[in-house]
């Protein structure tokens, strides 16, 4: 049997709820915790967890290097904020909308509301590249 024909047959892998870790890259304001990666499963092109903001609560600015990020809102109505041609734009979302953030965009969560905002991150990176940033136009 041949190395490719191995590769059909690895077992799958189940990371229940409580087996998410905090131990990834986080920014203030927010808590994510890791589910898919290379650290959890051995994955080696994506990694995938979940993040959550308090109510009235905004996240610090930040970006994802050069991983795009794929965000499905399980709960709550987080707002996602980036800048455009030097203004704030303001993305208010959701359960079950989706949000994609390109790579290296600065942007940060913000939670306006009394419950908790919780989101589903898929990245093209198998490890959670957080940058934390001063702003969202770099000053």
């Amino acid at each position: 049997m041949t190395d490719r024909e191995d590769s059909w047959h690895q077992p799958l892998r189940h990371l229940r709820a409580t087996d998410l870790s905090a131990d990834t890259g986080q920014t203030p304001g927010m808590q994510r915790l890791e589910a898919i990666s290379s650290k959890t499963v051995g994955s080696e092109r994506v990694w995938m967890g979940q993040t959550q903001v308090s109510p009235r609560t905004a996240s610090g600015d930040h970006h994802h290097g050069d991983s795009e990020t794929a965000i499905y809102v399980v709960s709550g109505h987080p707002v996602f904020v980036f800048a455009e041609d030097g203004e704030e734009v303001r993305l208010e979302t959701s359960p079950g909308d989706y949000v994609f953030v390109p790579p290296f965009t600065p942007h940060r969560e913000e939670n306006p509301t009394e419950t908790d905002a919780v989101v589903v991150i898929a990245r093209s990176s198998q490890e959670a590249i957080v940058v934390n940033l001063p702003g969202l136009t770099g000053g």
